[in-house]
């Protein structure tokens, strides 16, 4: 199979062109060259800017892979410039899109985010799911049965940029006592980036159209925390914080605490959304205790001096450790 990659030197897009790689396919890249430009010196790579060059690509692919499209306007642009030059249009969105999170057991046709004026384009937490929505519909609308919609969730694992899921075991395998959210049983619910690639290229292989969650199964932090523990074998302990104490000192879910989610709410089931649909097609999963150590073995690869992009600084954790002490 002939794949085009729009992206392919970031997190998800490496992991990607590795997949498909390793399953025998011939892989073109199309980017900008300005990420990890010399990461893959034997893949192909056209320099472009999909918003102003890929009405210029030339050639023929079974399938191409949209894995940074977030503006509907510039979605169209890829989708009608290959819709005569690719069989199908795989486009990576996000479980962002769905309106109610509310429930338990979120379905590939349950409602979707909508917005008020569809010509915004300023990327917010609000505005973020709603256009990916319009993203899916501009590739359904150009492709139909020969487009394929991957919705992932949290994605982690090796090279992630965002470190939304990397504080956990760097911060754990540093021992001591470690400031946790909520309770031992609270859940989360994540993906390998690994997974979702292999997922992908294994559905694209095969021809599958439709839409899919494409997210791991719910784990309790308990769970996550203490696989962390053994794989570093770090003499780290819990501290367990209510939402309530959180909430009162300013401690925010995602960014402050990576990984969590308060299961509250209109948030109630924001770490349950169904995947059985994406399991069945052949979805597969890594072993946690394996993700954790890959995550672990890479941080030894980034310069010494990098900063998290997410979790708490250290003084910080100090300080809600001290005042969680003396409630």
């Amino acid at each position: 199979m002939k794949i085009l990659i729009i992206g392919g030197t970031r997190f998800v897009g490496r992991h990607l062109v590795n997949s498909a790689r390793a399953h025998g396919h011939e892989v073109t890249l199309f980017n900008r060259g300005q990420t990890n430009p010399g990461l893959f010196r034997r893949v192909k790579t056209i320099k472009g800017d999909r918003e102003t060059d890929i009405e210029q690509l030339s050639g023929q692919w079974d399938a191409v892979i949209d894995t940074c499209g977030y503006l509907p306007r510039i979605v169209r642009k890829s989708a009608e410039a290959l819709k005569d030059r690719v069989q199908r249009y795989i486009f990576i969105s996000s479980v962002s899109v769905y309106r109610d999170f509310s429930k338990i057991g979120i379905k590939e046709s349950d409602p979707v985010a909508t917005m008020a004026d569809e010509s915004v384009e300023e990327i917010t937490g609000e505005t973020y799911g709603p256009l990916k929505v319009l993203c899916e519909n501009v590739v359904q609308e150009v492709y139909g049965m020969r487009s394929l919609i991957i919705r992932p969730g949290l994605i982690v694992g090796p090279h992630d940029p965002t470190d939304r899921f990397t504080y956990w075991p760097l911060r754990i395998a540093q021992g001591g006592t470690v400031l946790a959210p909520d309770r031992p049983d609270a859940m989360t619910q994540f993906i390998d980036a690994r997974d979702l690639a292999d997922f992908v290229i294994k559905i694209a292989d095969h021809e599958v159209s439709g839409v899919f969650n494409a997210v791991g199964n719910p784990v309790t932090l308990n769970t996550v925390f203490e696989t962390c523990k053994r794989v570093s074998k770090s003499n780290a302990h819990f501290k367990w914080a209510s939402v309530d104490f959180l909430e009162k000192n300013n401690v925010a879910p995602w960014s402050d605490m990576p990984a969590w989610i308060p299961e509250t709410g209109d948030d109630f089931g924001v770490s349950h959304v169904d995947i059985s649909k994406a399991v069945h097609a052949g979805l597969t999963f890594t072993p946690l205790a394996q993700t954790i150590k890959d995550i672990y073995d890479w941080e030894f690869e980034r310069p010494h001096d990098h900063e998290l992009k997410a979790g708490l600084k250290p003084e910080r954790e100090k300080e809600l450790l001290e005042l969680l002490s003396v409630q």
